[in-house]
């Protein structure tokens, strides 16, 4: 059962008379996979996640479908594009979505527990103890009445995963999550992070430079390649999987 299938999509960003484009001929994408795209900055890594999260629109379209539960039928977001219906893509990233961001993006003014609940306030989900549960897998439920800026770089990102998590979505999409932490720290949260979508049956993309880093958890690699194209005014890459 797949969660998206792309044909066909091309997304081109232009500026100052160079261009970047990033080409997706064929990706498929089953419910619970757990995904990797590697590569360095500028591959077009955060492009690719961002067309994943219906944030950015493509700028050509064959066939792009969601499923975001099983037994459903898939979601037309091709069609959804052509009719500009943002709404319903807001709806789809609130409801079905969760978004760990390298720099973490927690509120300052919220405590930890404030934070991690925050989406399932917003969808009017009941209080039960999936704040503290998360946060105990975690192990950073002591920290639940602290505002973010009393913990370390690696607790706030604990605290993003645990967001990111809380309202049970469909898919998690990770940009670099642990990038900002040392070796030690990032291998340990990774792990943490992979066992908690493996237990909700979450499906997870997450972008890495480092192969390595996450080859020993089990992540399908997307394969990628980057190049110069028409006289080296275009960087294109192609990804597929």
């Amino acid at each position: 059962m797949l969660i998206y299938h792309l044909r066909e999509v091309v997304k081109t960003r232009e500026s100052a008379g160079t261009a970047f484009r990033l080409v997706v001929p064929s990706l498929q994408i089953a419910l619970g996979e757990k995904i990797a795209l590697i590569g360095q900055s500028g591959c077009g890594k955060s492009t690719l996640l961002d067309l994943l999260a219906m944030i950015l629109r493509p700028t050509d379209i064959g066939a792009f479908r969601f499923r975001p539960e099983p037994g459903a039928p898939p979601i037309d977001i091709a069609e959804i594009w052509r009719k500009r219906q943002l709404n319903e893509l807001g709806d789809l990233r609130k409801h079905r979505m969760g978004y760990v961001m390298q720099t973490g993006g927690l509120l300052s003014y919220l405590s930890v527990r404030e934070n991690i609940g925050l989406s399932r306030r917003l969808l009017g989900l009941p209080e039960d103890d999936t704040v503290e549960s998360i946060a105990e897998a975690l192990g950073i439920r002591r920290h639940l009445d602290k505002l973010p800026a009393k913990l370390s770089v690696g607790e706030r990102q604990r605290v993003a995963i645990a967001r990111a998590l809380a309202h049970r979505p469909s898919i998690v999409i990770a940009d670099e999550p642990t990038a900002p932490l040392d070796p030690i720290a990032a291998r340990k949260i990774m792990a943490l992070f992979m066992e908690l979508v493996e237990e909700m049956h979450i499906t997870v993309i997450v972008a890495s430079h480092d192969w390595n880093h996450v080859d020993k958890l089990g992540l399908r690699r997307l394969s990628h390649r980057t190049r110069q194209k028409e006289g080296g005014s275009v960087t294109e890459t192609v990804v597929t999987g």
